[in-house]
């Protein structure tokens, strides 16, 4: 392929028109920006079918040519007067389909060879990589201001017709092709580290973020209604080039650095290949969208106090922190903001709500969440609500039907050993951000499960949704012992835990089992390592291995917090719900020797003394029955039942209620900007240079689990430190 293509002669075909117009779109010849070039290269229906190695050169060939045709530049600036045009004509007829065409085919084409830029860029000034201006010397047509920014030029007009144009058959593809532009556009976030920092570039982010109020707050709208409304591809559109019939790839489609990609995304859709089920890519495109504009933070150097890390590591940044901060995040603001569209008018005081709020429906949200739940970015979705917003966690607080959303979690987290790690965890906090409140922690025990199918370990019969979530809390404690060991994760089950503890109400026999069983457990891990450390003491009293010593005497110190929690657990459940739960009771006085060991222990002994406090009762009340034969389960239980009326807790030590609280960190932009691009990257069918990639480590596949069902992801463990604070 040349620089520039032959004239085709007059009895050409079009597929030769299209391929002239291409190659000299590439080419060095520069066409101003008033040319009618541009109108026949956007106007031509694009059903090319190029061969990977071709598209490849034609990309190279436009990154060689760019720095002085400023193609990359006109071609964006007619994107944005195409997509205005298409905003214009969105209220007519279906004669504005040829007008939705061209705003198409701009998109397309544009997406195609900014993301071949950007991932081939070659520093990271990404601004005069990509030549976002244009020559001096170029002629301007008339009403164009030449001093105007590009970026934001563009970025206006496509998050005004995400905004205010309605999802149709007629606006489907241009909509999708826009958001599938806007993944194209941010992608310079991969360049980057995950700590944002001064010198990052960032055009067409920071762009977005300069929007006024109330079109960030209809883009924020838009994105979640496409999220919640799942449409599908129109039928009447399939005979479009995106979507090329058979095998034949289309216009541009597969360049070997996947530049190109996005074009068969509707298709990659279409065919799910990870068991979660069918994908929607106008869903998926707005949610990682959504996401990625909610959790990004530019950081400036100015006048304005920086709220940084105080650790070691901060210290040691080579740029002064101590005039650096973040700029406000208005889409952040805007969901954190946003209101239920059937209690935004008016409140119960009769006090008109700010109109400047979104506004969604809660009810379909919250739907559409139990539905997904199985997918991340679902999880981080709902994470980022029931964190974030005080009225959709309020509005998830007063349901009736929590299991709407607490089956697919606790489904998931049944399945951790398939899931990715940062999955569980986003679902951990999500639990432990419930648990804070107590009405939340006594509802869950009043609704009572027929069965749970999905439940293998054991059968599960008319059990209450409160022992189910501690009976996977509990296992998922346990299988983190034996195959993560991941010390957050530990932390958050048992917070969740113990703030569900003095909630308790007839919990079940199983989960009381699983509750007692968690203690010994955990107690023999505590007794085999405090083993190990007698062993490396010598006669003289001195450790053998004073590293090895040191790191076991550490951890046995975590494990001392372990067992104490879930005494207070146990002790909570006692002191204010006993009467409630005689399987608890059973439990305990069932394995009542596991306590032994530890009555004289200096940080056990206080809750120990509560726990044979209830032992003696009820093993006296035990010996003073007579009873012919031996105590059956049911005999036993019945008595533990009987007993319970009388039961008044008198002598009982009482301790200061539990009570866990999440707090994100300061900068959490740090885990979620990495983890939400992981995830458009494997979601989105949108590819990028693993070459160029900086964000996050690159010589790990994105995929989520292996053939063996292990965690291919263990590496974040490192990141998840980051996100979590816990206040007693």
């Amino acid at each position: 392929m040349g620089a520039v293509p032959s004239t085709p002669r007059q009895s050409a075909r079009p597929q030769d028109t299209a391929e002239y117009l291409i190659g000299s779109f590439v080419g060095e010849k520069s066409f101003p920006l008033g040319s009618d070039f541009w109108q026949k290269l956007l106007e031509l229906p694009l059903n090319l079918h190029w061969p990977d190695d071709r598209v490849q050169e034609a990309c190279q060939l436009f990154a060689q040519n760019n720095c002085y045709t400023r193609h990359l530049a006109k071609i964006l600036i007619h994107l944005a007067q195409c997509v205005q045009e298409a905003i214009s004509s969105s209220s007519g007829a279906a004669a504005s389909q040829a007008v939705y065409m061209k705003a198409v085919n701009a998109v397309y084409i544009s997406s195609v060879f900014l993301n071949y830029l950007i991932e081939n860029a070659p520093s990271n000034n990404t601004i005069d990589d990509l030549y976002l201006s244009l020559d001096q010397t170029e002629p301007a047509p008339s009403g164009f201001i030449r001093d105007q920014s590009i970026e934001n030029l563009v970025m206006h007009s496509v998050l005004s017709f995400i905004g205010s144009v309605d999802v149709s058959t007629n606006t489907y593809l241009l909509h999708q092709e826009l958001l599938n532009f806007m993944l194209v556009a941010m992608s310079t976030q991969l360049l980057y580290g995950p700590s944002p920092g001064p010198t990052d570039m960032n055009p067409f982010i920071d762009a977005a973020m300069v929007q006024e109020n109330s079109l960030v707050s209809s883009v924020v709208r838009r994105l979640l209604l496409n999220y919640i409304v799942r449409s599908r591809i129109p039928l009447k559109n399939t005979s479009y080039s995106l979507f090329s019939e058979g095998s034949q790839p289309g216009v541009l489609q597969r360049v070997g650095s996947a530049a190109a990609t996005i074009v068969l995304l509707p298709f990659n859709y279409l065919v799910s290949s990870n068991g979660e089920g069918i994908r929607n890519p106008m869903a998926d495109a707005s949610l990682h969208v959504l996401l990625i504009l909610n959790y990004y933070h530019k950081c400036i150097v100015g006048d304005e106090p920086f709220t940084g890390k105080s650790d070691d590591s901060a210290a040691s940044d080579s740029l002064s922190k101590a005039n650096m901060y973040f700029s406000d995040n208005p889409y952040c603001k805007a969901l954190e903001n946003a209101r239920d569209i059937e209690l935004d008018r008016v409140d119960i005081e009769g006090n008109v709500h700010n109109a400047s709020h979104v506004r969604l429906p809660f009810a379909s949200l919250f739907d559409t969440l139990g539905m997904c739940l199985g997918d991340e970015t679902a999880a981080l979705l709902l994470y980022t609500l029931v964190h974030g917003n005080s009225d959709f966690l309020e509005y998830v607080l007063v349901r009736t039907d929590l299991d709407t959303l607490l089956m697919p979690i606790l489904e998931t987290l049944y399945n951790a050993s398939k899931k990715t790690s940062n999955h569980i965890y986003i679902l951990l906090i999500i639990l432990l951000i419930l648990s804070q409140d107590s009405s939340f922690n006594a509802s869950i025990h009043k609704m009572i499960l027929p069965s749970v199918p999905w439940y293998q370990d054991h059968l599960l019969h008319q059990t209450s949704l409160g022992s189910l979530m501690v009976i996977i809390l509990i296992r998922t404690v346990k299988y983190n012992l034996s195959k993560l060991r991941d010390l957050y994760l530990h932390t958050t089950c048992l917070a969740t835990l113990a703030n569900m503890a003095p909630h308790v109400h007839r919990l079940s026999a199983y989960a009381s089992q699983r509750l007692v069983s968690l203690f010994y457990m955990l107690s023999r891990k505590y007794n085999k390592l405090a083993e190990r450390i007698d062993d490396k003491i010598g006669k003289n009293g001195t450790a053998e291995q004073d590293s090895l010593a040191e790191d076991m005497s550490a951890e046995l110190h975590i494990y001392t917090d372990f067992l104490r929690i879930v005494l207070e657990i146990l002790n909570a459940t006692l002191t204010y719900a006993l009467p409630r739960n005689p399987e608890v009771v059973y439990a305990i006085m069932h394995r009542q020797e596991v306590f032994q060991p530890f009555k004289n222990h200096p940080r056990f002994n206080e809750l120990i003394e509560n726990i044979y406090m209830v032992l003696d009762f009820f093993n006296s009340r035990m010996d003073a029955q007579t009873q012919d034969g031996e105590w059956s389960v049911e005999k036993v239980l019945q008595l533990i039942i009987i007993n319970c009326r009388s039961w008044r807790g008198e002598g009982m030590k009482m301790f200061t209620q539990l009570h866990f609280s999440y707090e994100q960190e300061s900068h959490p932009e740090e885990f979620f900007t990495p983890y939400i691009w992981r995830l458009a990257l494997t979601y989105c069918g949108f590819s990028f240079n693993p070459g160029a990639i900086n964000l996050f480590p690159v010589d790990l596949p994105v995929e989520k689990v292996n053939d063996s069902g292990e965690d291919l992801d263990k590496h974040q463990n490192g990141e998840l430190d980051q996100l979590l604070q816990l206040d007693v």
